[in-house]
């Protein structure tokens, strides 16, 4: 379990690091909404993720471990709120859908990154 909660850790402050490399990037060379676009996904993707990791933590710390259907039920209403504020940014032209699909991506390239580092711990402790 040692990893795990340490890749859970890892990914956490490697998402608001890379969010925020990206947005300051953002302001400084590109236009306001293409920026807004990239805060806004990288809001929305890492609220999701921190509100995830805690639905699960409190449905496994539990000796009566929650349902899954609560936990999908969770799920569900997080991955449909977040489409309609998606759908909301980007109808009202509020912000730039490419910004956006880059502040999104924040969330899976800190878990590559993770992936990455855990693949050269694994290959370095063979070589040693």
């Amino acid at each position: 379990m040692v990893i795990e909660q340490r890749l859970i850790k890892f990914i956490t402050i490697t998402n608001w690091i890379l969010f925020s490399i990206v947005s300051i990037a953002g302001f400084l060379i590109t236009t306001p909404n293409f920026a807004k676009g990239i805060i806004f996904g990288g809001l929305i993707v890492t609220i999701n993720f921190h509100m995830l990791s805690i639905t699960l933590k409190k449905a496994f710390r539990t000796p009566h471990s929650a349902s899954h259907n609560v936990i999908l039920a969770k799920y569900y209403v997080r991955f449909i709120v977040s489409g309609f504020i998606i759908f909301v940014l980007i109808a009202k032209q509020y912000v730039d859908p490419i910004g956006l699909f880059i502040g999104l991506s924040v969330v899976v390239a800190s878990i590559m990154i993770a992936t990455i580092c855990e693949i050269k711990k694994l290959f370095l402790k063979e070589a040693i």
